[in-house]
């Protein structure tokens, strides 16, 4: 069965993205008094009194403005209406009813969906006049809400869970995988995101910064659930003018922050930036599992050592995460997308991958038999024993007798020996040095 959907639709800047944030109970969607904002459908879980749903929000309508960026945001609106279970079409409680209210209200009717009135910005116990006229929709009683106040939220979730169909999901699924696709702007990330999961699922222009908020869009593949989420690429600071923009890096920090694996865009015509390293960086700091993937490879005039020449430079310039798998794609023809996603169930086992104290000790002691630690004034390093204390990512603990000497390029070849018996391909290892008694 599928899990319960929840579409946020409305005109702009009624609150729908405030609305979505108290909903999901933290903030996930971009807030500010800018319309459009909002541009993609944002995704998020929701819960209420144990049942748990997809929370969907979406870019405000204006119905008779058809510029580009316009145009897709009705698209995406229009998908969202058709995939929900129950629409929430939010208004604004102190400006009544507007020609664009009914104008939306229309194309909410016609899809046959189950509708709340969802009157927002009402922060007294007496609701305003204004609030008579929603009932000219011919949408039953509309509920009346503070979205910023947090008002009357819990009567609007009790009315949700209330109109969900009987087919549908509503328990916790703890198996999800996140993944974040991440890089700079422009790189292909909405455009390989929408050919993985087969529908405009994101806005593709080639407009630089189209995509604003983290997106979050559900996926199976071999027997794994995904979750993908889409990461507005980060620029250069000189070039960041917005405040909104500035939220969208937040933003990126922090769905990298939720995610398992992150899987770095980068534009094969303009091979690895500043910002790529950065962001990538962030991620191995974090112990993310990574995959690079290079896009748009078909564009790429190649001969015998193409392939050989831009590993060598990649590898180079990301030299602290060499243990990330890399994936030559085209998002626009589909060329190993398919190597891809298997990529991210190969770096999804080795982020659980535990390996036992007996069998890491064995490996520890014929590593030390072969190239002993390092020693200092007379004084030589003694490795105890180590164990696995964590997965996601794999952790492990080392017993020494001077955690002083234990030079960072020994914990390297360490790291070396443990990867040539288990790979962990795509994966940080993490080691915490201990002297005995502590």
């Amino acid at each position: 069965m599928k899990r319960a959907v929840v579409a946020i639709v409305g005109r702009p800047n009624v609150g729908k993205s405030t609305l979505f944030n108290r909903l999901v109970g933290r903030r996930v969607a971009i807030t500010e008094d800018t319309p459009g904002v909002t541009r993609d459908r944002i995704y998020a879980e929701g819960e209420w009194l144990g049942r748990y749903f997809t929370l969907i929000d979406t870019g405000g309508l204006e119905p008779q403005d058809d510029d580009i960026i316009m145009s897709n945001i009705k698209k995406q609106a229009q998908i969202a209406i058709d995939t929900a279970d129950v629409i929430l079409f939010v208004l604004d409680g102190q400006a009544g009813l507007t020609a664009t209210d009914k104008e939306v209200g229309e194309i909410l009717r016609k899809s046959g969906k189950e509708v709340i009135l969802v009157c927002n910005k009402i922060d007294t116990p007496k609701a305003p006049e204004e609030i008579y006229e929603f009932y000219e929709l011919g949408m039953g009683d509309p509920m009346v809400i503070s979205a910023e106040q947090a008002l009357g939220l819990g009567d609007l979730l009790d009315r949700i869970v209330e109109q969900f169909p009987e087919d549908v999901e509503t328990d916790d699924d703890e198996d999800l995988v996140r993944v974040a696709f991440i890089g700079k702007p422009n790189a292909g990330k909405s455009s390989l995101i929408n050919h993985i999961l087969g529908e405009e699922r994101l806005i593709v222009t080639n407009i630089p910064g189209t995509t604003r908020d983290s997106i979050d869009s559900y996926f199976e593949f071999d027997n794994n659930k995904y979750v993908f989420v889409d990461t507005a690429g980060l620029r250069r600071k000189r070039s960041i003018y917005e405040n909104v923009e500035r939220y969208s890096v937040v933003r990126t920090l922090t769905a990298v922050d939720r995610a398992d694996i992150c899987v770095l865009v980068v534009d094969a015509t303009e091979g690895i930036t500043e910002q790529d390293s950065k962001v990538v960086g962030y991620a191995h700091d974090n112990g993310k599992g990574i995959i690079i993937a290079i896009n748009k490879w078909d564009l790429v005039d190649k001969d015998s050592k193409t392939y050989l020449s831009f590993e060598k430079d990649i590898r180079e310039s990301l030299g602290f995460i060499n243990y990330a798998p890399i994936v030559y794609i085209s998002a626009k023809t589909g060329q190993r997308v398919n190597k891809l996603l298997e990529l991210l169930n190969v770096v999804n086992n080795n982020y659980n991958l535990r390996i036992s104290t007996g069998v890491l000790n064995d490996i520890i002691n014929q590593a030390v038999l072969m190239n002993q630690p390092p020693s200092d004034k007379g004084k030589r390093g003694k490795i105890y024993y180590g164990t696995q204390v964590g997965v996601r990512p794999p952790k492990f603990v080392i017993f020494v007798n001077d955690k002083d000497l234990m030079h960072f390029s020994y914990m390297r070849y360490l790291e070396n020996q443990i990867r040539d018996h288990f790979g962990f391909s795509g994966v940080p290892i993490q080691f915490e040095l201990r002297e005995k008694g502590e």
